[in-house]
């Protein structure tokens, strides 16, 4: 079952969960807290997040974290304007495909191999522009979206610009259900999603 952070479609769960959301609105921050809550109900869990990299108050790129602990970087501000063709680039930032699957793909290897019996969550924060770079990383998704022993909580953007495949495969697939996250709900939908969540796992 897929909970995706973004908006409130009410469907029936079977397993993936998303929320989309602008930039910077607390999607990460919300993961977070749905994170600490089910690790304290001693809930399997494990997947990642990313979090904004700041030097001198500017933001210069981001990490990717582990729910284990594990950091590296995804991408950084470039310092050079030419683009190579070999680079993954969002705007201003080069994006490390190397350090994000090396600390992801392990994670999501190892939660992929969870029973029915006992469903693990997996946060996935988030599956965006910068993220679906590596081929790996959407085969890997996909692959766990097909089974049935995990329930995915994840992070998609708003629909903004050109259509991303993947985002949008989640976005339509019924067994998704769907949360925004706006600054007037943020502080209080926690509970929905930890009610969405466990009605998932059972």
């Amino acid at each position: 079952i897929t909970l995706s952070l973004r908006e409130a479609l009410r469907q029936q769960p079977a397993p993936p969960r998303d929320t989309p959301s602008p930039q910077g609105i607390g999607k990460t921050t919300l993961i977070q807290k749905v994170t600490q809550a089910l690790k304290s109900s001693d809930v399997p869990i494990d997947g990642f997040y990313t979090e904004e990299v700041k030097e001198g108050g500017r933001r210069r790129g981001f990490d990717v974290v582990t729910l284990s602990g594990k950091r590296g970087p995804l991408s950084r501000v470039s310092s050079d304007s030419s683009t190579s063709r070999r680079e993954c680039r969002v705007g201003q930032y080069v994006v490390d495909v190397v350090s994000f699957e090396q600390l992801v793909l392990p994670v999501l290897r190892n939660v992929n191999q969870g029973s029915d019996a006992a469903k693990k969550i997996c946060v996935i924060d988030e599956i965006g522009k910068m993220e679906l770079f590596s081929q790996a990383f959407i085969q890997a998704v996909r692959q766990m979206l097909a089974g049935s022993g995990t329930v995915v909580l994840g992070t998609i953007p708003i629909p903004k610009g050109k259509p991303l495949d993947l985002v949008e495969e989640i976005r339509s697939r019924k067994d998704v259900e769907v949360f925004t996250v706006s600054k007037e709900n943020r502080n209080n939908i926690l509970q929905d999603i930890l009610a969405a969540v466990e009605s998932c796992r059972q």
